[in-house]
């Protein structure tokens, strides 16, 4: 799969419409790794111009502050920064909310002002204006799907519908979970929690998470953020159901389905 970035693209005098931030997971991750894929071949069957940043893209520094190092955050995005105004960068896309909040709320404060739109806003409006068109043989139809909100996405930035609608779009059953939406349970990534180990406690919280999934019934599980992808998938198989349940983006959901 031939992908341009930036560099390639400003070599021959040209812009992109979008920039794909792909972001340590997606770059880095086996498993998230799939998922960049499945939505770069999106973007290119659905026509869209798109570019990465390639080895110029550095961490957003969201694990950093979060973690309390606000040093290393502040360094991180002053880097990447200078970059993305250097390309006179105006509109990025990218698959993970915690990329998406960092850039979208944290940036503009440090001098980084972007359009940032995360995959699922995205690919509903690339369904809504007709550039994404499904197979006849849609595998997905009939068959029933819960969907976990990302912490990022949901509480966050309220991006509740866009990817219950770009679900719906493909004639899929949703079943939700008994706390979804502003209600919806942390899958326990967040606040790079990813990245450290994990206090004592009754139990943990991905269980708890994979367990009201499993509770619906679904033949899926569906997220959109590489973070609760992992965390989710762990807890399902630490049930003993992963032959049951399967989590997938919903970007490899639609790419499955695209013509």
């Amino acid at each position: 799969m031939k992908v341009s970035t930036m560099a390639e693209f400003m070599a021959k005098g040209e812009k992109p419409e979008v920039l794909f931030w792909v972001g340590c997971a997606g770059s880095f991750d086996q498993r998230a790794q799939k998922i960049t894929k499945a939505f770069a071949t999106i973007l290119d069957k659905a026509g869209v111009k798109f570019a990465i940043l390639g080895k110029e893209e550095a961490c957003t520094g969201d694990p950093a502050r979060r973690a309390g190092n606000e040093f290393m955050f502040q360094m991180m995005a002053y880097q990447n920064i200078q970059i993305l105004n250097g390309y006179e960068i105006k509109k990025i896309v990218t698959t993970c909310p915690h990329c998406f909040n960092t850039l979208k709320n944290e940036y503009p404060v440090l001098g980084g002002v972007y359009d940032v739109i995360h995959h699922t806003t995205f690919l509903q409006e690339l369904i809504e204006q007709g550039k994404i068109k499904f197979t006849d043989s849609n595998e997905w139809k009939g068959k029933t799907i819960t969907y976990h909100d990302s912490c990022y996405l949901g509480r966050a930035n309220e991006i509740y519908e866009a990817p219950r609608k770009v679900l719906e779009s493909l004639d899929m059953e949703l079943r939700e979970m008994k706390r979804c939406k502003s209600k919806g349970l942390c899958c326990g990534a967040g606040g790079a929690q990813m990245f450290k180990e994990e206090e004592k406690g009754e139990r943990r919280i991905n269980t708890e998470r994979a367990d009201e999934a499993i509770e619906t019934k679904s033949d899926f599980v569906a997220s959109a953020c590489p973070f609760c992808n992992t965390m989710l998938t762990d807890g399902i198989k630490n049930r003993d159901e992963e032959v049951a349940v399967e989590v997938l983006d919903i970007a490899e959901i639609i790419a499955k389905a695209v013509q």
